[in-house]
Formats: C-alpha cells, structure tokens, sequence
C-alpha cells in the first residue's frame, strides 16, 4: 500500500517536507510545486489535503506550535509560578531564535480570529501560569491583562531579535525586558511573611478567587447561573486593579 492511500502517513510527509523547505529557505521556499517534489506526490493530492497554499501553510504554522508546545509541558512546574513564568519567556524565545523561520510564520502573520488549536492551547498554558501567580498572591493586575502584557512584550522582542543579525544582537534586551514586564505584573510580596496592607489583602483574595474560576470554570460547589458567574469575574476583575 503506497503514502497516496494512506492520507494520514501522507499529510504527515507533506508537513515534514514542508518544515524542512520553511527551515532552509523560508517561507518562500514552501511552493505548492516545491513541496509536491519533496513529499514525492502531485499536487492535486496537495491540494486535496490543505486546500490550497494558505491552508498548507497554516498547517505548517500549527505543525510548529505543536514542536513548542512539547518543550513547553516538558519544562513542567516548580513552587515558584514566577520562576516558571521566567522560565517559560525564556523558552519561547529560545525557540524562536532557534527556529525562526516557524517563529515568523506563527507569530509574524497572525490575523484575528484564526489561531490554530496548539496556539490556543499555548494561550492557555500561559493563562494557567499566570492564574497560579494570581493564586500565589503574587499578581499586581488582572490575569487576563498580565498575560497580554507578557504575550504581546514576549512575541515583540523575539522578532526584533530574529530581524537583527546575530552579530548585532543585544544579549540584555530579552533579560531586560523580560524583568521590566515581570516588576510590571508581580509583586516581590511574599504572602504570609511580607505583612500586607488593607487593599493588599482585598486585591489578593480578588485574584486568587478569580484564577480559580480561570483554571476551573465549573466548580462543583459553585452553585451560580451564567449571568451570575459573568458578573461575579466582572467585580473580581475591579477588585483586582
């Protein structure tokens, strides 16, 4: 039985001869034709498995979310969700610098309301670590806005760093960065050593509650309609600033 019938084994030598093509050359180096040769199919087959070269792309972008989503559960978690979330900044941009042409395509061409599943699930990640900060105690803001600030100043420096040539690449602005946003959404408090003040323990007990109901949307024991879920985040968000 040849790859042509087996359209699983088939879409997974496209996506591998289509990554190879992204490593060595670029984006422009994945042509439908190019990549046809390299997986030994013809373009119709191609063509019926990703529609056209868009969804052969997409494909190859979500191809590589997946690669960055395993060094990303591997790094696992410590008791110190800020060092984790250190931890993780560090990854991500690690990987980009490593594999910059699939950092490029996931990152450098996102349009709203397409992200793949793995960048869904990347989000997510994120969002879990830094509900964890909130349920440390260790939040200043909001988690929803935390994790755009990290997001957003994350994705931001590695293009910088892959558009600059190595040899002119600055060392510091990944760490510097990394720490200005870190000091921006942490607190150095420790709970239950550092004594806090009267909105301190208002703000804490907000965050922690409302990363609850982030990593675990239905508790059992919370008997709440929809509406009434909607509107307790919503005061837990205020709480929160």
């Amino acid at each position: 039985m040849t790859g042509e019938t087996l359209p699983g084994s088939t879409r997974d030598r496209v996506l591998r001869a289509a990554a190879d093509l992204l490593a060595q050359g670029g984006r422009e180096a994945v042509s439908t034709r190019a990549v046809s040769a390299a997986a030994g199919i013809q373009a119709p087959t191609l063509y019926r498995l990703f529609g056209d070269k868009d969804g052969l792309l997409a494909a190859v972008a979500a191809y590589g979310f997946e690669e960055y989503l395993v060094g990303k559960l591997a790094m696992g978690e410590t008791d110190d969700p800020v060092t984790d979330l250190r931890r993780g900044w560090d990854l991500h941009v690690e990987f980009g610098l490593t594999r910059p042409a699939f950092y490029t395509l996931m990152y450098g061409d996102a349009r709203p309301g397409q992200g793949t599943p793995a960048a869904q699930e990347a989000t997510r990640l994120l969002h879990r670590l830094i509900s964890r900060v909130a349920a440390a105690g260790r939040l200043r803001t909001g988690v929803e806005r935390a994790a755009q600030l990290v997001h957003s100043a994350g994705v931001g420096v590695t293009l910088t760093l892959i558009a600059t040539p190595p040899e002119h690449r600055d060392p510091e602005l990944s760490p510097t960065t990394r720490e200005a946003i870190l000091q921006a959404v942490t607190t150095d408090r420790v709970p239950g050593v550092t004594p806090p003040t009267p909105r301190d323990l208002v703000t804490d007990r907000a965050m922690a509650l409302r990363a609850a109901l982030t990593v675990h949307p239905a508790l059992p024991d919370c008997r709440l309609t929809g509406a009434e879920h909607e509107l307790l985040v919503e005061w837990l968000d205020r709480l929160s600033h």
